[in-house]
């Protein structure tokens, strides 16, 4: 098939390779616009959709706007049959998504209609599931509201992170792309309309979820710090120094003492009291204007006492 890929981030590159290797004929990708990088923000940084095309030989169009006509004339002269979609990072206008023979369809990571919007996986870690997944759906022009093709179901890990569930999303979402396109061109598909009784929203993190709570249950502040990793990451200060908190771990053990209690600081870890009365521990953290370290490492240089 005849297909154009839009997508940006590293999500979206195993969709893209799937589809180059599955034999279809790729007429080009659409991504974001170099972004400037460095101190001085003077150098522009491709992103990883970019670079895999590149490297494919497939065409790259970074148009700035897709609403003014000229991203339109650029497909129309592509003549797609199909417009496959993953992490694009914009909007697709009705005159766009209605371009294609076969429409347009997205490479949507949670089990839609939950999580709709930016941060589907981190909202799934932030707020406790033990499952999410992957949904492939037609475009419509909603937010992500369109009738669903197909989904892979998988479980989050009690210690897995954002960036690791990203990468197995990644992985599943590219299967299960080839595989709809497949079913697209055998006419094979069943779309489902989406149940909008069951529809909830996954907004744009940011730092204002940072600062973490030690009267919130340890498993709410362990999902805190899975879910904002790595960016903005769980935040608390220690010992008078705003860290990160990259890693924690739950104990299981139990502590009396009031939340934020420090249960331990020494080589052997770092613990607090949370405020169910369970310990956390922190495994690794970073000091503002420093590298990733061991809790173990930043206590030889700051005792931490407490309460935090």
């Amino acid at each position: 098939m005849r297909i154009v890929f839009m997508g940006t981030p590293e999500f979206a590159v195993p969709s893209l390779r799937a589809l180059v290797e599955a034999g279809h004929e790729i007429a080009g990708v659409f991504t974001q616009p170099d972004k400037p990088v460095g101190r001085h923000q003077n150098r522009l940084q491709s992103c990883p959709v970019k670079e895999y095309a590149l490297s494919a030989d497939i065409p790259v169009y970074q148009p700035a706007k897709l609403r003014d006509g000229e991203a339109l004339s650029a497909l129309r002269e592509l003549s797609p049959e199909l417009i496959a979609v993953a992490a694009y990072g914009k909007i697709l206008p009705p005159d766009i998504l209605a371009l294609p023979k076969y429409g347009c369809v997205n490479v949507h990571s949670s089990l839609l209609p939950r999580y709709r919007g930016a941060a589907p996986i981190n909202w799934a870690i932030l707020n406790g599931e033990d499952k999410t997944g992957v949904t492939i759906m037609y475009m419509a022009e909603g937010l992500d509201t369109g009738d669903i093709l197909t989904q892979g179901e998988t479980a989050i890990g009690i210690d897995e992170n954002a960036q690791q569930l990203t990468a197995r999303l990644a992985e599943l979402g590219a299967e299960l792309l080839v595989k709809t396109v497949e079913d697209i061109a055998a006419g094979t598909v069943s779309p489902v309309p989406q149940d909008e009784s069951g529809a909830c929203y996954a907004p744009m993190l940011s730092k204002e979820l940072s600062p973490i709570d030690w009267t919130q249950p340890a498993r709410r502040v362990h999902d805190q710090t899975r879910g904002l990793y790595p960016w903005p990451a769980a935040a608390a200060e220690l010992d008078g120094v705003r860290c990160k908190v990259l890693r924690t771990k739950l104990t299981g053990e139990t502590d009396r003492r009031p939340a934020g209690t420090v249960a331990q600081a020494d080589k052997k870890g770092l613990k607090i009291v949370c405020g169910d009365g369970i310990i956390l521990e922190i495994e690794e953290l970073q000091p503002d204007g420093k590298k990733p370290m061991a809790a173990a490492a930043f206590l030889a240089g700051h005792p931490v006492k407490g309460p935090l």
